[in-house]
């Protein structure tokens, strides 16, 4: 087990939005440095903490790399070496289940709720930092547009992480044809381990799965499943507004579009890239800072 090492602060919710939205920007930023912001305690709304985890014993050097994500001034930063752990998975132990549509999302530590779709995610390194409000946002809207008549026949799940989106959308379309990619090569494992656990069948066939491993739709076989008629890329703003065009290229006309990962805040910077792709609004959610698109490609171009 490699070092794990957290630099953290306490600081308010504006100031660590503001330090998010810098990190996102910033293009250099070691992609195995994991960056977190959530609330301190869900009765203190406004006061936020602030999380860098990486591998290593910050250098002076990397710690002013964290500082200049804060405009008005670096916080106190506290630096500590974490135990001899997988601190990703022990940060997902007890999590609360997600209950969000006609679905729940669970740890094996908690019980199945008989009244509604029930998936068993495992703590695991593709679970997630924190951002549970984008996953249930997620799956809140796809109950949605399938209660508003979206039929899909040819689906993918595009940065699943565990896959959860992709199973949603398999129960919600059991016949379409399924596709998850991410760019984590960590995250295979966790998918198949995950398809087994919730009974979904691996395949390339309707009903069936395919996960492949792909940076964007890079991968061959991304584009020879396509087009779609539903797209879902729950990730971050900086690569959805990157990605726009071959995301675009990749959906039929008259395809749905989902997508989570943005804040609020950098929700117009998103839409305006699929606007001028010729996507239109359907309907948006709001769940806590994140905002959920669902968006419908023009017939004609």
């Amino acid at each position: 087990m490699t070092d794990a090492w957290k630099i953290y602060a306490e600081v308010s919710k504006p100031v660590a939005k503001a330090a998010l939205v810098a990190h996102e920007d910033a293009l250099d930023w070691p992609a195995d440095w994991v960056v977190t912001g959530m609330e301190v305690a869900d009765h203190l709304p406004d006061e936020w903490t602030f999380e860098v985890y990486l591998d290593h014993r910050p250098s002076k050097k990397e710690m002013a790399r964290v500082a200049a994500l804060f405009e008005g001034g670096p916080p106190e930063f506290t630096v500590e070496k974490l135990p001899e752990t997988d601190w990703v998975t022990e940060s997902q132990k007890g999590v609360d289940p997600i209950r969000a549509g006609r679905f729940h999302v669970r740890t094996p530590d908690h019980q199945p709720d008989p009244e509604l779709v029930d998936f068993v995610i495992p703590a695991s390194q593709a679970f997630g930092t924190g951002q549970h409000e984008t996953t249930a946002g997620c799956l809140a809207m796809l109950d949605l547009m399938k209660r508003e008549g979206v039929v899909s026949r040819n689906h993918i799940d595009v940065g699943t992480g565990t896959g959860l989106l992709a199973f949603a959308a398999m129960e919600l379309w059991p016949h379409a044809r399924a596709t998850a990619s991410d760019i984590d090569p960590v995250c295979a494992g966790v998918v198949r381990d995950n398809m087994v656990g919730n009974f979904v069948p691996e395949g390339d066939g309707p009903g069936e799965l395919t996960m492949v491993i792909a940076d964007g739709m890079e991968a061959p076989l991304l584009r020879l499943r396509g087009p779609y008629d539903l797209f879902i890329a729950n990730i971050l703003a900086g690569p959805l507004v990157e990605l726009a065009p071959s995301f675009a290229q990749a959906i039929a006309p008259g395809g749905n579009l989902l997508l989570a990962g943005l804040l609020e805040t950098q929700e117009p910077r998103v839409r305006r890239a699929y606007r001028a792709l010729g996507f239109r609004l359907s309907r948006r959610l709001i769940n806590g800072d994140w905002s959920i698109l669902w968006l419908r490609k023009s017939r004609v171009r």
